[in-house]
């Protein structure tokens, strides 16, 4: 596949991982923006090792150094959900939007260490040894803030709905 199709395959995932990061979609967008321009840049940097032929885990690995940076030099801010968030699909349930809701305030709660670590493998779905290239961390490294982000996602949603959105996502 030609480097520049590869890439343009993987920019919904980069666009939903970054929004689920960042909240702002403005915010967001400009994380996808930067992260491409830098993986078009750094092309021939890319070895295709378990990723399946595709560079979505180099790609994640560009967008997490990028955000890192742009916290640790102040330009980025914690998760902070904005008026522009899209409507999430959900069935025509009340309880579901609210458990959405609670869902979404409760991962913005989480630590950005555990936030990252439960978005690559819950819902970009990459393995473990993936996600440890991503974040550039040993292995176990990724288990622990995994179980110790599930435990604490736990938690929060027993204390803000007594369990009921356990329910809705089990």
């Amino acid at each position: 596949m030609h480097s520049r199709d590869a890439i343009v395959a993987e920019i919904p995932r980069l666009r939903r991982y970054a929004h689920a990061l960042l909240g702002a979609t403005n915010r967001a967008d400009d994380l996808v923006q930067d992260t491409l321009e830098r993986a078009l840049s750094r092309w021939r940097l890319w070895q295709p090792l378990g990723d399946q032929g595709t560079p979505r885990a180099w790609l994640f690995a560009i967008m997490h150094n990028l955000f890192i940076n742009q916290l640790k030099a102040g330009r980025a801010i914690e998760f902070r959900p904005d008026d522009e968030l899209p409507d999430l699909p959900t069935r025509p349930t009340q309880d579901d939007g609210l458990a959405l809701r609670d869902l979404s305030r409760a991962l913005a709660s989480l630590p950005t260490d555990q936030r990252e670590i439960l978005l690559l493998i819950g819902l970009e779905e990459l393995s473990y040894q993936e996600s440890a290239r991503v974040l550039g961390v040993p292995l176990g490294t990724v288990m622990s803030r995994l179980s110790r982000a599930r435990a604490r996602l736990r938690a929060l949603l027993e204390e803000e709905v007594g369990g009921g959105i356990l329910k809705v996502i089990k």
